[in-house]
């Protein structure tokens, strides 16, 4: 069930009506958001409901047994049994016949041929996001940042919650648990924002990411060796902007549909692609994700160590590493890691030994009266920290997209041939390429403005409103509805 489509928003707006009807009974209304959490994952394959109960009793029964035990060493134990048992199912489903294939090629490669228990598994849709819930809440509760939970609907629905259960965002136990227990709310800004967000991430998503796949991305990667020089450069610019809106489309739109619910979430995307340096890219691209790996990955690798030098370094580049296998298991994505992680140490290192330098010019300034910092050649660098930002997570992307190794090196080879002008590269496709980096230097609170903006319109009015804006992007967009490219994670 995708969410530009009729199904769900008859799915929906059952739920939506059913949940406020039931809103003063608060016991009642989690139980029907718990069973529309399960009908909205069963529709997708009703055989993997079980594996996605089967992790919340996982974590509810680890979370109680956290609960009932302060001893230190058994409070270990049940945390490392509890994310391991949630790691092997990930590993299992995700990974299995990418450490099979591997094994097999590197057993070939040394005269050692073996027939392995090859298996086909079917990856179960959003198993990464709610496996990261559940790890989350295991590991606060021991860390002491959330109580355990007392009521099993509680976790399940904390768990499956249906906005974001198939592509996040990656919700805390801390942030979602404590919204069940008091009374359901819908201030009318709240409903207003939710409405724009969701019609946001519909523009993002069947406009934006829809016309740029179909278009230029999908039929360049799938023929890089045929494409001319110019349309895989402005390829590999539009799939940076169609994996940003689709996915930020998705998020949108489940924030959105989650306040119309009366929950509320923080926001996935801030504006990325304004960022002037890697490590404030990464603060703002799917910082559910971000947070996530900083406070459970690298926090665990760094442990209670004050970090500098080489082991910072170090396990930062793990941290991506391991963020870029998380995405796929596929040594495309784990190069991508590699990549971005090489990239962030490297500019941290510049970072360090510029400030060195600033702060020696600044002492010799001081003592010589002091000079008035110059506006542009602060501009200049903020300049070159965008474009250094911008295009080494563009020219990363190609490995994020590419299904295997050949097929980008291919494209990198035949994007810097200089051949030809373009074939599939329009005018309109580079129009929303453009605006699209251009709306990302707008002000961060710019939907929350609006949505204060319309606070006091009429019922009817802002319900035109948005019929009109909803029926506009359904008029404008290409035909069908593309799944989500996180759907795969």
């Amino acid at each position: 069930m995708l969410f530009p489509t009729l199904a769900f928003a008859l799915f929906f707006t059952l739920v939506f009506a059913l949940g406020w009807a039931l809103r003063a009974h608060n016991p009642s209304r989690k139980l029907l958001l718990l069973g529309a959490s399960y009908f909205f994952y069963g529709f997708w394959d009703w055989r993997f409901v079980a594996l996605l109960a089967g992790s919340s009793a996982v974590n509810y029964l680890g979370g109680v047994a956290l609960g009932r035990t302060e001893r230190p060493r058994a409070r270990k134990w049940i945390v490392l049994a509890v994310v391991g048992a949630n790691l092997a199912t990930l590993g299992f489903f995700k990974y299995y016949g990418f450490f099979l294939d591997s094994l097999t090629d590197l057993l070939l490669a040394l005269g050692l041929q073996r027939d392995l228990p090859f298996l086909e598994i079917i990856l179960p849709i959003g198993i990464s996001f709610f496996t990261f819930q559940g790890i989350s809440y295991v590991v606060d509760v021991h860390r002491g940042h959330v109580k355990p939970v007392a009521a099993p609907v509680d976790l399940f629905l904390y768990i499956s919650f249906f906005p974001q259960l198939v592509a996040g965002p990656i919700v805390r136990g801390s942030d979602f648990i404590p919204q069940l227990a008091r009374p359901a709310e819908l201030p009318r800004v709240a409903a207003i924002f939710g409405f724009i967000l969701i019609l946001a991430g519909m523009l993002k998503k069947t406009v934006v990411a829809h016309y740029l796949a179909v278009d230029l991305v999908d039929p360049v990667f799938a023929s890089p060796e045929s494409a001319t020089s110019a349309d895989l450069i402005a390829a590999h610019y539009a799939y940076a902007i169609q994996v940003y809106c689709d996915f930020s489309g998705y998020s949108d739109i489940a924030i959105g549909t989650a306040a119309l619910l009366g929950f509320r979430f923080k926001r996935n995307f801030d504006r990325p692609f304004s960022a002037t340096s890697l490590q404030q890219l990464w603060q703002r691209w799917h910082i559910s994700l971000s947070t996530w790996l900083r406070d459970y990955l690298y926090r665990t690798l760094r442990g209670d160590r004050r970090e500098t030098g080489w082991r910072m370094h170090r396990n930062l580049f793990l941290t991506m590493l391991l963020g870029g296998l998380w995405h796929g298991a596929n040594w495309t994505f784990i190069i991508w890691g590699a990549i971005l992680g090489g990239a962030l140490v490297l500019e941290r290192i510049v970072k360090a030994r510029w400030r060195l330098r600033e702060d020696a010019a600044g002492t010799r300034n001081a003592a010589a009266g002091g000079v008035a910092v110059d506006p542009a050649r602060a501009a200049m660098f903020s300049l070159m920290g965008w474009l250094f930002t911008f295009h080494v997570f563009t020219l990363a992307a190609v490995f994020f997209r590419a299904p295997d190794l050949d097929v980008a090196l291919t494209f990198f080879r035949q994007m810097f041939a200089g051949s030809g002008g373009t074939e599939v590269f329009t005018p309109f496709l580079l129009t929303l390429i453009v605006a699209s980096v251009g709306v990302q230097f707008l002000p961060g609170n710019t939907l929350e403005r609006a949505a204060a903006a319309l606070r006091h319109a009429p019922a009817l009015m802002l319900g035109l409103m948005f019929a009109t804006a909803l029926l506009t992007i359904k008029f404008i967009g290409p035909e069908g509805v593309a799944p989500f490219v996180y759907f795969q994670f």
